[in-house]
């Protein structure tokens, strides 16, 4: 496999702290986007918004985006960027007032279009201030924001989406060339993974910038993960990208485990350097899908426990299983695994029992049970 090299760009730590580098040498960097309006309670300290930022880091995210279309959004943005630890990017749009005026903050990345931020006079200005502050630049071009021109070639046949995205970046690029602005990653995103992989392919074959990849507006979580999964572990196989965003009708917490386990599939596949894939370590779980055998309901477990478990740092495998036939001897090599029988719940761990107990009748008396039970175990690993 032979890596297409980037340039290295630093995202975030204006002091040099937290900085995180994209680029280069550098592992592969999970992204997500926050979901909800930016309103001054996000700010309450130790509030909700600080409490999933902390998660989401702990989940394994390394940057952490914004919808900033507001200039009161930007001054909320501004001021949760200096409470926070991870890096957080302003996604703007239309509008490079807010874009200058987000730079006022130590925020660590602008994403824009530069197509719909005002013209090549409003974008020189955002790059002349980005320079200043040492902000890094995304270029996002999107299927749904291309130049009209752009539009009208692939209307009327005479040029591929994936051809047009490509087409839109390296104009975007040359103007930040022309204003001698380097530090920039790129992303060219469109609803096709097959599109979006024919586009990153043609970009990197060309350009040494870092490319963010991913499938946009690819749908709820089931098929939004096998459209990204389809375009992202070939893209990544190839040695292509430098940072993943799993684009979903769902949680943020889910696009980033998504994002991990399509990392750890690549990188357990062989077909890519192991330490490009740092993201990818930490609780591995197993578990079957339960049937009618069940004495043990999987399901249940899962929910509860798995954004728990993949925030554990732990380089572990956890098995959960419905019954016998699957635990613990399917599970042997799992480091820790629960499972049930006879009336009773069964922790193992290397595929030896290390506890029975008794399921209590209330299902919510026996979920505690379980929990309580597992997390001991779990503690002493």
């Amino acid at each position: 496999m032979t890596r297409y090299k980037t340039k290295q760009v630093l995202i975030g730590g204006r002091n040099g702290v937290n900085r995180v580098p994209i680029g280069g040498d550098a592992p592969v960097v999970i992204q997500t986007m926050w979901k909800e309006p930016l309103t001054p309670e996000c700010l309450a300290e130790g509030g909700e918004t600080q409490r999933r930022i902390d998660t989401l880091s702990a989940l394994g995210c390394g940057l952490l985006r914004f919808a900033v279309p507001t200039m009161e959004s930007a001054e909320t943005l501004g001021h949760l960027a200096a409470m926070c630890a991870v890096p957080l990017v302003a996604d703007i749009h239309f509008d490079y007032k807010i874009a200058l005026r987000v730079l006022d903050f130590p925020i660590s990345k602008l994403r824009i279009n530069p197509g719909n931020i005002g013209g090549k006079k409003q974008a020189l200005q955002v790059l002349a201030k980005a320079q200043d502050k040492g902000v890094p630049v995304r270029i996002g071009v999107n299927g749904g924001s291309l130049p009209r021109d752009l539009r009208g070639e692939i209307l009327t046949g005479r040029l591929a989406p994936e051809d047009a995205l490509v087409r839109a970046a390296e104009r975007q690029l040359a103007v930040f060339d022309e204003a001698g602005f380097e530090n920039t990653v790129v992303s060219l995103k469109i609803s096709s993974a097959s599109r979006s992989v024919a586009a990153a392919r043609a970009f990197a074959s060309r350009n040494d910038r870092p490319l963010h990849i991913g499938v946009t507006e690819a749908g709820p979580l089931i098929a939004g993960v096998v459209r990204n999964t389809a375009a992202i572990y070939i893209l990544l196989s190839e040695g292509i990208g430098d940072t993943v965003r799993v684009s979903l009708s769902d949680t943020m917490e889910n696009e980033v485990i998504a994002a991990r386990e399509m990392l750890l599939a690549v990188r357990d596949s062989g077909n890519a350097g192991r330490e490009r894939f740092e993201a990818a370590s930490g609780v591995r779980i197993v578990s079957c899908p339960r049937c009618g055998r069940r004495a043990f309901d999987t399901h249940a477990f899962i929910d509860r426990w798995q954004t728990r478990l993949y925030a554990f740092r732990s380089n572990i495998t956890v098995a959960v299983m419905g019954c016998p036939v699957n635990g613990p001897d399917e599970a042997r090599d799992a480091d820790i695994g629960i499972t049930g029988a006879g009336g009773k719940i069964i922790i193992f761990k290397s595929g030896k029992v290390c506890r029975r107990i008794d399921v209590p009748e209330d299902p919510a008396t026996a979920a505690a049970v379980a929990d309580q039970a597992f997390l001991h175990e779990l503690e002493r690993l």
